[in-house]
């Protein structure tokens, strides 16, 4: 099998262009990691290269946001043998639905996709700090931090990419006037519920 990096390319999951990320920033580059993960095979195996990461970390779930993070999440516990729960945004607030519980005697990983800011991945901390449970680690499939990230671990990648970020009144490519890209779930128009 190729490596996650190469995955994303023969995925045409690393694009190029102007994107206004999750975060606000805006990029010179994307990674749309639901085109790799769309293919079974390529997502179990960047699930089982990023459980690989935490070999021997005493874990009882995966936890990630939705909706990045939810299929390598699934992934990544089905490499470990653990459950799989997601938090969702109600309200502008992490928080968990579906059922899905977590008990102070939890250990778990939390999962990502991309990180940037960790905004998201902060959300998810805290979300399980509300229950008193113990944050085994972080992982995601590609860290593309360009600033210390104020998270209590540091993630575990398997992919480092070195873009660019720009606030939006700094951007060249808003001086440029390239067209606007908007792909990150957070920005996706929500249905009423």
């Amino acid at each position: 099998m190729k490596s996650a990096e190469q995955i994303f390319k023969v995925s045409e999951a690393l694009l190029e262009g102007h994107f206004k990320l999750s975060s606000g920033k805006h990029s010179d580059k994307y990674l749309q990691c639901a085109l790799a993960l769309q293919y079974p095979e390529q997502a179990s195996y960047l699930g089982k290269a990023l459980a690989e990461k935490f070999s021997g970390v005493p874990i009882t779930a995966v936890i990630s946001p939705a909706v990045g993070g939810l299929i390598i999440a699934h992934e990544v516990a089905a490499a470990l043998g653990v459950r799989a729960i997601f938090g969702e945004r109600v309200g502008g607030i992490m928080t968990l639905r579906r059922g899905f519980t977590i008990e102070s005697s939890d250990s778990l990983l939390i999962v990502e996709d991309v990180i940037t800011t960790g905004k998201s991945t902060m959300e998810i901390v805290n979300l399980v700090k509300s229950f008193n449970a113990v944050i085994a680690g972080i992982g995601c499939l590609a860290n593309r931090s360009t600033a210390p990230l104020n998270l209590p671990c540091k993630p575990n990648a398997l992919l480092h990419l070195k873009v660019q970020n720009w606030s939006p009144d700094d951007c060249p490519l808003c001086a440029a006037g390239h067209p606007l890209t908007v792909p990150g779930s957070r920005h996706m128009k929500q249905p009423d519920a």
